[in-house]
């Protein structure tokens, strides 16, 4: 698979998370009855239904008949789910959620979700029964994507890792030899000196061969390369000119750490938080710049609904733009006639009744689909990209405000 068609499926596949997630959010249950686990990829199946089973069987003494039973269901729709799986789950965990949610009226649903493979590896087994689901460790997943190497140095010590999404990962430490500032012994001032300037370059050279390692082979999958310790010393280090050239391009910045041990990766990646916030959105903002240069100069730019998806059934969207704060349906209805027509609506509201334009006869309800998931079919069908656009900055609020939340770069011009 190409880099553009896995980053694609990449999106479909968070944005499909994102909405499971927010409709798991919105779940309750009448006391503690609503079962999350959460698997990761390195735990057996056949551990997970044993201890599935041991909670099976220490639910029998809930005093609530009501919890009792419906704990007891849930672990039992989970123990089925299981099944489905061989000695371990598929790559980076899978969650269950399983319970019976308030349907109003005193009455229950019961549900059962099963997310395979997270965009982020399950770190740990965790059995979770409350009454809502717990959501907060996918929905950290989602929040940022990214991945950024990180050093931080001074002439004592220095350490290398990366940024994962929220992550942090240390990955390599190294000491230095230079000795302190006050000579030893006989030695002249010119020769400790030098002896001294000769140890930091040796350092610097030993952990940029450190960098080298872990971040040459990644280089065209970096966002970014951030560099943090003391004034003098993250400054003597990039002006040197240490770093692979490949990888100097990739630095975004230099920060002020006080600690270089592990802890200071942590203080690097907080103290480049606006750094990161603006990297996170560049791309976006240089997708909706090249729109609204499309838009203002040409024809080649479309937006809204109807008319974003005639361009698509003509193969002439390059990139098609959603917003990420879009959550509306598309009702396809079908007159007696014979016609077709579409209606956008928000996405909790109930299917309204719609008069064809064409003929003013009443229209039936053929299908309701949710409007990114039609509009991403018809752009994988057509070798269209997806890019969904953040909202944090001013033109991915235009965006959903001006725009309706769609939007798409063109080919070429159709006059659509």
């Amino acid at each position: 698979m190409s880099s553009d068609a896995q980053a694609a499926s990449e999106d479909r596949r968070k944005y499909e998370f994102r909405k499971v997630i927010e409709e798991l959010r919105d779940f309750e249950g009448s006391g503690t009855q609503l079962v999350t686990i959460y698997i990761p990829e390195d735990r057996q199946v056949s551990d997970v239904v044993a201890h599935v089973t041991q909670e099976h069987s220490e639910a029998s003494n809930i005093k609530s008949k009501q919890t009792r039973t419906a704990v007891q269901d849930a672990l039992t729709s989970i123990k089925d789910r299981l099944r489905y799986y061989d000695t371990y789950p598929p790559e980076n965990g899978i969650v269950i959620f399983s319970g019976a949610i308030d349907a109003g009226g005193g009455q229950t649903d019961m549900v059962t979700r099963t997310l395979e493979s997270p965009p982020q590896p399950i770190e740990s087994f965790r059995y979770h029964c409350d009454s809502a689901f717990l959501t907060e460790p996918l929905e950290h997943m989602l929040e940022d994507s990214g991945l950024f190497g990180l050093i931080v140095l001074d002439r004592r010590e220095a350490n290398v890792g990366w940024l994962k999404g929220k992550r942090v990962e240390p990955v390599k430490s190294a000491s230095s030899l230079v000795p302190g500032k006050q000579r030893k012994g006989g030695q002249s001032a010119q020769r400790f000196a030098r002896l001294r300037l000769e140890a930091i370059d040796n350092f610097y050279q030993e952990v940029a061969g450190m960098a080298d390692d872990l971040f040459v082979d990644k280089r065209h999958e970096l966002d970014g390369i951030l560099v943090g310790g003391p004034s003098p010393t993250k400054d003597e280090f990039l002006d040197g000119d240490y770093l692979h050239h490949e990888l100097r391009d990739k630095v975004l910045g230099k920060f002020d750490v006080a600690y270089t041990d592990e802890s200071g990766l942590k203080d690097l990646v907080d103290n480049a938080s606006e750094a990161l916030a603006d990297q996170e959105i560049v791309e976006d903002k240089r997708h909706m710049d090249e729109f609204f240069e499309k838009l203002n100069t040409g024809e080649e730019a479309t937006y809204g609904f109807e008319q974003t998806r005639r361009n698509l059934i003509m193969g002439s969207v390059d990139r098609l733009l959603i917003s990420e704060d879009l959550r509306s349906d598309v009702v396809v209805y079908e007159c007696p006639n014979g016609h077709e027509e579409y209606e956008v609506i928000d996405s909790r509201h109930s299917t309204p009744d719609h008069e064809c334009a064409e003929c003013g006869e009443a229209a039936d309800v053929d299908e309701r689909d949710d409007v990114i998931e039609h509009l991403m079919n018809i752009a994988e069908q057509r070798g269209t990209d997806t890019k969904f656009i953040s909202t944090d900055f001013e033109k991915g609020e235009q965006l959903m405000d001006a725009f309706g939340g769609i939007a798409g770069i063109l080919r070429y011009s159709t006059g659509v």
